[in-house]
């Protein structure tokens, strides 16, 4: 039986002159916007100061031709799923909470190196890997996500703070489900589409690794697509300096109500020069529902709209990813691991039946061996995930929940 429609609510206006522009990207209304700035303004032709014409790095790819020249895949062999058993029932042995897992709390000897390589990939290679074949229909669910969080240890031994409170009590949540809960909470309640069946459009999380584990796939649809925001800064670099310049600038990023302040202004892309130890990197952190609203959570009425300009440049950001991004065929029992200072990512809408759910569990991983500088406008966000998470307060919610920062209804 498949998943029972829900009712979308509707938005609620923005502040007054907030463009007209939406959660999911409307082409039309993208190509007659770019046709009236055109028309009625004079667009700037230059980068901004010291910005690269072109990025030249394997970080820059084309996902329709990605396949043909790098394989993202890892099937765990025999000898790595006796290593993940083996590692497994040792941490249980311990009796240690979930907090405690770590290289060697869960310790993998042999596949310790080929992970490793893979975070060495993930931070200066492609980009991204997809670990296959966790034998997910043979664990209970606190099982799996042991593994999860152990096999995770040795690509990113930090774990970020997803949530700060767990059954109302203090807490360094550090684990997320990413799952439809349409059916089982007030669709008003809800203010981000992970926990919808809808399409989820190109964006970025926080922190520097993304990692998603595939405990349940969809009846239908739910694809994954990835996209290198490094070719698309390429793109517009070529053509629309100008767009380069509009996401260089500071942003009103909606808290909403959270954080003790009704907006932050940040850039959308931050540029980091070459050092005698460090390449020159360029990093987008965005989510659209920031500058949109979703659901439960309109953009607030009190806060500085968005500028015609910033609305092009979102609609830019999200159909020049949809044209380079790759498809990622993603199965039950795979782990999805993506650096997120350099990659979009999005998901196409699903149905779910009694039988078949999409449920990813999601972790945000950072690296001390290869990890990025952290851009100075982020490092506020980036304290508020990684300071002071402790193994002790650490929580790994068994059950879906939706996080404090995407919940609706104020």
């Amino acid at each position: 039986m498949a998943t029972a429609a829900v009712e979308t609510p509707q938005p609620r206006p923005g502040p007054p002159g907030q463009p007209d522009i939406g959660y999911a990207p409307d082409h039309d209304k993208y190509l007659a916007r770019v046709k009236r700035r055109h028309e009625t303004e004079t667009l700037d032709k230059t980068l901004p100061d010291a910005f690269p014409e072109k990025l030249d790095s394997d970080l820059v790819w084309d996902g329709n031709t990605l396949a043909e020249s790098y394989d993202w895949n890892y099937r765990l062999t025999e000898g790595d799923l006796e290593e993940i058993e083996a590692a497994l029932k040792h941490f249980k042995s311990l009796g240690k909470p979930l907090g405690y897992i770590n290289q060697e709390t869960f310790p993998l000897p042999k596949l310790h190196a080929t992970l490793r390589e893979i975070s060495k990939e993930i931070h200066t290679g492609h980009g991204l890997k997809v670990i296959r074949g966790v034998p997910v229909t043979e664990h209970p669910r606190e099982e799996n996500i042991i593994i999860y969080a152990g096999i995770s240890s040795h690509i990113g031994p930090i774990r970020a703070r997803q949530d700060h409170e767990y059954n109302g009590e203090p807490a360094d949540v550090v684990l997320a489900h990413i799952k439809d809960l349409t059916t089982n909470v007030d669709a008003s309640s809800i203010g981000a589409p992970a926990y919808t069946a809808e399409k989820q459009v190109f964006h970025t999380d926080t922190g520097d690794v993304i990692g998603l584990f595939a405990l349940g796939e969809a009846e239908e649809g739910g694809q994954s697509y990835l996209s290198s925001s490094w070719r698309v800064y390429n793109e517009l670099a070529a053509t629309r300096p100008d767009l380069i310049r509009t996401l260089a600038e500071p942003w009103a990023f909606d808290t909403f109500g959270k954080f003790g302040k009704p907006y932050t202004l940040t850039p959308l892309l931050h540029h980091q020069l070459a050092t005698e130890t460090e390449p020159e990197r360029l990093i987008i952190q965005y989510a659209r529902r920031s500058f949109t609203g979703y659901w439960g959570l309109p953009r607030s009425a009190d806060i500085p709209p968005i500028t015609e300009a910033q609305a092009e440049a979102l609609d830019a950001l999200h159909f020049t990813a949809e044209k380079y991004a790759a498809s990622l065929d993603f199965h039950q029992g795979d782990i999805q691991y993506a650096n997120n200072l350099s990659i979009f990512h999005a998901r196409a809408g699903f149905r779910d039946s009694e039988e078949k759910q999409r449920h990813l569990v999601r972790l945000w991983l950072r690296d001390p061996e290869y990890a990025w500088k952290t851009p100075e406008a982020l490092q506020e966000r980036w304290d508020r995930l990684f300071k002071d998470v402790t193994p002790e307060k650490s929580v790994f919610p068994l059950e879906p929940s939706i996080r404090n920062a995407a919940k609706g209804g104020r």
